[in-house]
């Protein structure tokens, strides 16, 4: 029979690792109550391609589009429970193909229509119709069946097949709710704020491209989320977007007052917003962690032996310590400890080049006069494809080189573009992979990992992790959901199909006017709680 998908997961809490003290709350020194009025000067790493939410997948993109809408749910960054927000209640079914989200009363849009079960069908059918265009929401709404209208304020969403992640999907801003009048302007014209009608706490003004993206406060704004520190309207009037990709402008431009706060504070840049009136808001990302992701029908790659070797021959503390920063971790997991359903799996990440050497030595391949292993005329060595997308990914990559060249194995690393590294995932013409995928929910395993879904490591049919994955996307249920996902967890370290390096942080400044900016559970900016001083 059906249940409460709410009261299910409220003991999250219990089984859930919280992040670091200051994910999701506000920051900053004690300045008194938060005064409304006044601009928030942002200054952020990239210029976003696109500011609708439903469409973008890169964090200076949701980062904006984060305060145009609202969502179904909200998610406690700090428990991982599905909260409140434009729904009041929800129910599942028994194998979670249907949720059904009951909506509160009161809440419009930018253009004055409400918020009603016409408007979510409408929303969800459309980011269903985006197909790619829907970066994340086409991955959420992979076996989306469709909506139906109950009545003005219920709304019923199925899927063809078992789809437990979709309650925390629901929170997230890829699936916000825009306006029915949304879409009568194209994908491309949303894209630059032409007709985004959210019911979000601001609203779009305008877009330089390549300069800044400026957001106004929504007047009359009252059906906040359950999990912000107030109701009604936002304290700031605008939030000023300023695009500083250099890192070194943009401390500069923090330090000289010229911005509040900046994002994507660099490991170099940390020790200068240490103190001095300027502080440092951090969240590891929940998702996959920085990794080496083996496509198992490549090269050497299609030992087993070899890919348990090289995740043995990574010394994580050694590259967090050495290339890093403190506020970042040693993976322990191929999930990020922030991640609800986490498990922690340090002895299988253990930095072991004993146990590295014996099982190459078992698999027999013998050092050669280089210090690079061979077996039958064959070098061992795999070239692993990467991008920029985070500053120090270059440095990591260089350390973990030379401790695998330790062992003997010589992996060879190739820089693309982020364009070209995504058609080269694409085309499944890799040997490694490297990144890191922000999600908080285990579920994101199950899409990069599945053989059902993108299947990133090429595995078989019998593999270990399909059964797990379908297990852990089955049902709501935290008690059945968390051994699931552990013991997929497990599955994919000890068999080599990934080697966890590090988890990726959100490294925030901000200066002494800047106050209460926080976090979301996905480590994404949420700014209606922040306000701004000395304006």
């Amino acid at each position: 029979m059906p249940r409460t998908a709410a009261t299910s997961l409220l003991a999250l809490s219990a089984l859930f690792l919280a992040a670091c003290s200051s994910a999701g709350g506000a920051t900053g020194a004690d300045a008194g109550p938060p005064k409304p009025g006044g601009t928030l000067r942002l200054g952020i790493s990239s210029s976003p391609d696109c500011v609708d939410p439903q469409q973008v997948g890169t964090n200076a993109s949701l980062n904006v589009g984060r305060q145009l809408v609202d969502s179904l749910t909200d998610q406690d960054p700090a428990t991982g429970e599905i909260k409140p927000w434009l729904a009041e209640k929800w129910e599942s079914n028994a194998d979670s193909t249907a949720f059904t989200f009951h909506l509160r009363d009161g809440a419009t849009f930018s253009d004055g229509s409400p918020v009603d079960a016409a408007a979510v069908k409408t929303s969800f059918d459309a980011i269903k119709a985006l197909g790619p265009k829907s970066q994340l929401g086409s991955g959420y709404l992979a076996v989306y069946k469709g909506t139906t209208v109950v009545d003005p304020k219920t709304v019923k969403i199925e899927f063809s097949t078992p789809s437990a992640q979709f309650l925390q999907a629901s929170s997230t801003m890829s699936l916000g709710v825009l306006a029915p009048a949304a879409y009568k302007k194209t994908a491309d014209q949303r894209c630059q704020g032409d007709g985004l009608i959210g019911s979000g706490p601001f609203v779009f003004e305008s877009l330089k491209q390549n300069q800044e993206i400026v957001l106004a406060k929504r007047k009359g704004y009252g059906w906040g989320s359950s999990l912000f520190k107030h109701q009604g309207e936002a304290y700031l009037d605008k939030i000023a977007y300023k695009i500083v990709p250099e890192p070194g402008v943009r401390t500069g431009s923090l330090a000289s007052a010229q911005l509040d706060a900046i994002t994507d504070v660099q490991p170099v840049d940390e020790p200068q917003f240490t103190g001095n009136g300027f502080t440092e808001p951090t969240r590891p990302n929940p998702g996959i962690v920085f990794n080496l992701h083996a496509n198992v029908t490549k090269g050497v790659l299609t030992d087993e032996k070899v890919r348990q070797a090289v995740v043995k021959g990574i010394n994580r503390p050694e590259v967090t310590n050495t290339v890093l920063t403190p506020n970042y971790k040693p993976a322990t997991s191929i999930l990020g400890s922030a991640t609800p359903f986490y498990s922690d799996l340090s002895p299988l990440l253990a930095y072991d080049p004993a146990g590295a050497t014996s099982l190459l030595e078992s698999a027999g391949w013998m050092l050669g006069p280089d210090g690079i292993r061979t077996k039958d005329g064959r070098r061992l060595t795999a070239k692993v494809v990467f991008s920029l997308v985070f500053n120090q990914n270059k440095s990591v990559l260089e350390l973990v080189q030379q401790q695998l060249r330790k062992i003997g194995f010589d992996l060879r690393i190739e820089q693309r573009t982020t364009a070209e590294s995504v058609q080269i995932t694409q085309s499944g013409d890799y040997e490694y992979l490297w990144y890191n995928t922000t999600r908080a929910d285990p579920d994101i395993l199950r899409n990069l990992f599945s053989t059902k879904a993108n299947n990133r490591g090429k595995l078989p049919a019998d593999n270990p992790v399909d059964a797990p994955l379908d297990a852990q996307s089955s049902t709501v249920d935290p008690a059945k959901r968390k051994p699931a996902a552990a013991e997929a967890q497990r599955a994919i370290i000890e068999h080599g199909y990934s080697a966890p390096v590090f988890e990726l942080t959100q490294v925030l400044a901000h200066g002494p006017n800047a106050h209460g900016v926080g976090f979301e559970a996905s480590s994404r900016l949420q700014l209606f709680d922040a306000w701004v001083s000395g304006s």
